[in-house]
């Protein structure tokens, strides 16, 4: 488990086939320190665990799925990719709970920058903004952040400059593509009020598919 505050920026130094898959080798820097083989690490969003250390650099496999679902399957040497070390019980929960399960890849539509703060907005697949909600969470690239405007294939959230100096989101430009971890918590909901829509009812009507007000209150989340 994670929480979107990325810990450092890392450089990947080398990228090579391992079957369907990578091996890839990262330069950690700090967040190498204490590192133990098996331990995990969120690169860039996605959970990855560690099979080689040397130092600094570490290497992590990369199954073949990873690499058809997020955008790792088109770094290489040279890439800039936002290090998360794994949230241990006792830590600060800053950001908001990051499984490191990428559910999809989005891409950059549009910037606007401004001296306090850059807005993003994106271009995803409906199965990803139907499980976003404006003011909720998201984990772009590994960064948790604040949802500022979700609509059927787009969302948008704000930078402040603290995430551009701390991450490599500001080095995206438009049509740059990125993972993407919807709020888990959201998911349950969402899985939840599809049960609950299939389920018929005796005295009133069987519910319409969608996420409702009314809906949220039947099931006590409102």
């Amino acid at each position: 488990m994670f929480t979107g505050i990325i810990q450092h920026v890392g450089t990947i130094q080398a990228v090579r086939p391992v079957g369907a898959g990578r091996r890839l080798t990262i330069d950690l820097g700090p967040v190498a320190d204490g590192l133990q083989l098996g331990d995990s690490v969120a690169v860039s969003g996605a959970c990855l665990t560690a099979c080689g250390l040397r130092g600094p650099l570490a290497d992590f496999d990369v199954a073949a799925e990873t690499v058809s679902r997020t955008t790792l399957g088109e770094a290489r040497t040279g890439t800039k990719v936002n290090l998360e070390r794994a949230l241990r019980a006792d830590g600060a929960l800053d950001g908001h709970l990051v499984q490191g399960h990428v559910d999809g890849v989005a891409e950059l539509a549009r910037i606007d920058p401004a001296p306090d703060q850059w807005a993003l907005a994106f271009a995803a697949p409906a199965a990803l903004t139907d499980e976003m909600v404006s003011k909720g969470s998201v984990a772009v690239a590994g960064v948790s952040l604040t949802l500022t405007a979700v609509s059927d294939a787009t969302f948008a959230v704000a930078l402040i400059p603290t995430t551009l100096r701390e991450t490599t989101l500001a080095d995206l430009a438009p049509g740059s593509k990125v993972n993407i971890e919807t709020d888990v918590l959201g998911k349950y909901v969402r899985r939840y009020l599809r049960q609950l829509s299939r389920e018929p009812r005796s005295e009133t009507p069987a519910p319409s598919s969608g996420l409702t007000l009314e809906k949220l209150r039947d099931a006590g989340f409102a």
